[in-house]
């Protein structure tokens, strides 16, 4: 009988620690790999105080639907004594023409400050390396890290290699659903229930909106059908603001109840809010992001969270301010330096 060690592909991190039981690899690809990692991920969180929990669908989701991450080639897995006690890797994104290769890492708490960490982000920067030498000449490309500031050994490692702080983001929370304001819809624009048919000109008028954003990244067709695809999907949380045939303003409203099983709450996600250039100013963005409170509290939730650029040029964090929400934590996008061909 093959095992699974015997199949797995073990990796030679320079600048790892010698630690006796301690060793690297690629992901296996299977159900328990990702189950694995996804543990992995929701103890580092949980231990820092960072407010994710991916069910190990959700991670792979994830990652899968990225164009710009092969886990066979672009992460890596490691295990002490057999268990799988982190896990990181390189994504490459689009970014305002920009590729940007986007590192990550996480180490449950009880294997940090052993040298553990500094390995794999060195490898990530080893593989950004790799694959930067093969963009065209005409390419534009660098490395980012991204850390909440509450993960005080991950923004100690992007320091270690010099990374620079590029932009500051808050993610926002309102601790009760009590008291939400009355909003109403601006003249001549109305809401209405989301059908199937309808869901590609929501995702387009989204990535249409989102451009004006700093560095926005362009969604691909993997990552529409991944997001109609999920277990979580419930649409009649979605709030989408028409005017006429177009599509005007959109609040795309999630519960994951993984998560708040983990956390012990009872929470909503306002992943993504946007309103279109010509219905902008005129109270939209606040209409249907508090509609989107409205439809969570009838849900049974009592808080709801959401992230935003701390320089949006649209004015959103002070909306949702007026809105009830706080500034929760602070994160921040750092450029990473790379070696050049």
């Amino acid at each position: 009988m093959t095992t699974d060690a015997a199949r797995d592909t073990i990796l030679d991190l320079a600048g790892a620690p010698v630690i006796d039981g301690l060793r690297f690899r690629r992901p296996r690809g299977d159900d328990a790999d990702w189950a694995a990692m996804a543990a992995v991920v929701s103890a580092a969180n949980r231990h820092d105080g960072v407010p994710w929990m991916p069910s190990a669908a959700n991670l792979r989701e994830e990652i899968e639907s990225s164009e710009g991450c092969d886990p066979a080639a672009d992460m890596v897995v490691v295990e002490l004594d057999g268990r799988v006690v982190g896990e990181a890797g390189v994504d490459r994104v689009m970014r305002g023409g920009i590729a940007v290769y986007e590192t990550w890492g996480n180490l449950v708490p009880e294997v940090r400050r052993r040298g553990i960490g500094g390995a794999l982000l060195g490898e990530n920067l080893r593989r950004i390396d790799e694959r930067g030498a093969t963009e065209p000449s005409d390419q534009a490309w660098e490395a980012r890290g991204f850390a909440d500031d509450v993960q005080t050994g991950h923004v100690a490692l992007l320091r270690s290699v010099r990374a620079e702080p590029i932009r500051y983001f808050f993610l926002m929370l309102r601790p009760t659903l009590d008291d939400i304001p009355e909003t109403p819809l601006p003249d001549g624009l109305e809401i209405r229930p989301v059908t199937p048919d309808q869901h590609r000109a929501i995702w387009d008028a989204e990535a249409e909106a989102f451009r004006d954003h700093w560095q926005s990244r362009e969604p691909t067709d993997a990552e529409f059908e991944m997001t109609f695809a999920r277990e979580e999907l419930d649409t009649s949380l979605w709030v989408v603001a028409w005017d006429g045939d177009e599509v005007a303003g959109v609040v795309q409203t999630w519960i994951w109840p993984h998560e708040n099983a983990e956390l012990g709450v009872q929470r909503g996600w306002l992943e993504h809010i946007s309103v279109r250039r010509p219905w902008r100013r005129r109270g939209l963005g606040a209409a249907i992001t508090a509609e989107a409170l409205r439809r969570l509290r009838a849900a049974g939730m009592t808080s709801a969270m959401l992230g935003v650029d701390a320089e949006n040029p649209t004015g959103a964090l002070g909306l949702y301010e007026r809105l009830g929400f706080a500034v929760h934590q602070r994160s921040t996008a750092f450029r990473v330096p790379v070696a050049r061909p």
